[in-house]
């Protein structure tokens, strides 16, 4: 129980590769936070997205462009192959 008197549940997550709990375990530590932490954190930041945060992250992208034209780069890599 929480001290608002609410049970807290428990998740287990099975077949975690250990390279990814490698990664957790030293992002907990250079945030200054435990694993568990860590993992409490990232599972309420990824429970609180929200979708229009998103789209106004691709729009602020797509501004960051507008106007300029880019290369194939399909044909630039058909290049680079045939040398």
């Amino acid at each position: 129980m929480t001290k608002e008197g609410f049970y807290m549940p428990q998740v287990l997550i099975r077949n975690v590769e250990p390279d990814v709990i490698d990664k957790l375990k030293k992002r907990a530590r250079r945030n200054g936070r435990s694993f568990e932490a860590e993992l409490r954190l990232l599972l309420r930041q990824a429970a609180e997205e929200d979708i229009s945060d998103w789209r106004s992250e691709v729009e602020r992208v797509r501004a960051m462009f507008a106007g300029r034209s880019f290369s194939d780069s399909a044909k630039l890599l058909r290049e680079d192959r045939e040398r």
